[in-house]
């Protein structure tokens, strides 16, 4: 039996070669011998119905395992003419012929090099987008949180403007100064938050 793994074949097959030929080596050899089984009970059949025939069942049968020994080697000889047939000729696939699935490889021949480069780069962009993503994830809570002190600060704006209602022309110069110097911040404040927030939803 041939030795070669023959792997092309075997992936189109199914199977490999040497497997089929060895199954097809076995189903030769079990119906050679039924055969001669069959032949050994006609000839003891016929011994039988012969009158003084002096030739015993123990003698049928050496002959029998004779000519069986003989009809082994005979066919063993053909089958090993046959084997090179079919490996060479019937269940080779030709160096020409891709299968289907690699015909992309014909198109595209990268080599085992590129393709580990190919490798590295897909999962370092695999890494950087999951890095983005994390980043983009906590830009949103912090951005929740943003809207909520904004919320805060508008409410405290809204308290200062209500405060000058409410004094009137009483202390009118010390409400100011202090309106001035926290108004200013708290309105800086709210500037920077509200442009985070259009950085954040932008991305």
């Amino acid at each position: 039996m041939s030795i070669n793994p023959m792997l092309y074949e075997t992936q189109f097959f199914g199977f490999t070669p040497q497997t089929c030929m060895l199954r097809i080596y076995i189903a030769f050899q079990d119906y050679l011998f039924e055969v001669m089984v069959a032949v050994e009970k006609v000839i003891l059949k016929k011994v039988g119905s012969i009158p003084d025939c002096n030739m015993s069942a123990v003698q049928v049968r050496s002959s029998t395992e004779t000519f069986l020994r003989f009809m082994r080697e005979r066919f063993n000889r053909l089958f090993v003419k046959m084997e090179q047939v079919l490996l060479q000729l019937v269940l080779r696939i030709p160096p020409n012929i891709l299968l289907p699935e690699d015909r992309s490889h014909r198109k595209y021949p990268q080599s085992r090099e590129e393709f580990c480069l190919l490798q590295q780069e897909v999962g370092q962009l695999q890494l950087r987008y999951k890095a983005e993503l994390g980043a983009k994830h906590a830009l949103l809570a912090e951005l929740e949180v943003q809207k909520v002190v904004q919320a805060q600060l508008r409410k405290t704006l809204l308290w200062f403007d209500g405060l000058g209602d409410a004094r009137g022309t009483l202390g009118l110069g010390e409400m100011m100064a202090f309106l001035t110097q926290h108004s200013g911040r708290l309105r800086s404040i709210t500037e920077d938050i509200t442009q985070k927030s259009k950085k954040v939803m932008a991305q």
